[in-house]
């Protein structure tokens, strides 16, 4: 008996796929690339990778709503690339054991790529510059924490550096104010309407979970409070 409980067990280690870790070992690595084609190519190659919703408007450089999820600021010791990937890193793992690599992975995919047509479509709703650029895996992101949102809305989670537990749904709709907020005020470049768009995407898809997954999805919710 005890022998059968231990290979089971030892066989769905094995089916386990960490998508979080190959996620952050290829925003890193494209990053460093980034870097390094920028100092031997030009500047020019970043606008071959980074979303430029004037482009996309008039069809051209569509990848660019893919790639740019992989990329981050270009400048040396980027904190947009450390606040990202810590966040993917204790979030995304969390989340890619609770439903599972394949939906993990469809999930990230899926959001950034909304996000990334967020911010287009925004962007000529109301008119803004077409011709800035934007790049990162935020959109992608705040789609994971839209779903965390949705299945463990009363888990407690520290933000920023506030030594205050907050339950996970309110803690995700702080950052999105907090940082909507701030780009007003400072005149920071924060692709808001990209984190509205994944935001979004995870918290529909959190919505479709636990209606098809009611017992599952509450049993999840009761157990992190």
């Amino acid at each position: 008996m005890s022998y059968v409980v231990i290979k089971q067990r030892q066989k769905s280690k094995k089916k386990f796929f960490n998508f979080t870790l190959w996620l952050v070992g290829i925003n890193v690595v494209a990053y460093l690339a980034m870097i390094i084609l920028m100092n031997t190519l030009g500047e020019s190659v970043f606008y071959e990778i980074a979303l430029q919703p004037n482009a996309i408007l008039q069809g051209q450089k569509l990848w660019t709503i893919f790639t740019s999820m992989f990329m981050h600021d270009p400048s040396l010791f980027s904190f947009h690339l450390f606040a990202n990937m810590m966040s993917l890193v204790f979030l995304g793992g969390f989340i890619e054991r609770i439903i599972g690599s394949k939906r993990f992975l469809a999930l990230y995919l899926i959001s950034g790529i909304i996000a990334a047509l967020f911010f287009v479509s925004l962007a000529f709703a109301f008119g803004d510059n077409l011709l800035i650029p934007a790049v990162g895996a935020s959109g992608a992101i705040f789609g994971i924490a839209g779903l965390a949102a949705v299945l463990v809305p009363k888990m407690k989670v520290y933000i920023l550096f506030i030594p205050i537990p907050m339950p996970m749904w309110f803690a995700i709709i702080f950052i999105l104010i907090i940082m909507w907020l701030a780009s007003s005020a400072f005149g920071l470049s924060i692709a808001n309407t990209a984190h509205l768009g994944g935001f979004l995407t995870g918290f529909f898809y959190g919505f479709y979970l636990r209606h098809k997954y009611k017992r599952q999805t509450m049993m999840i919710s009761s157990h992190f409070r």
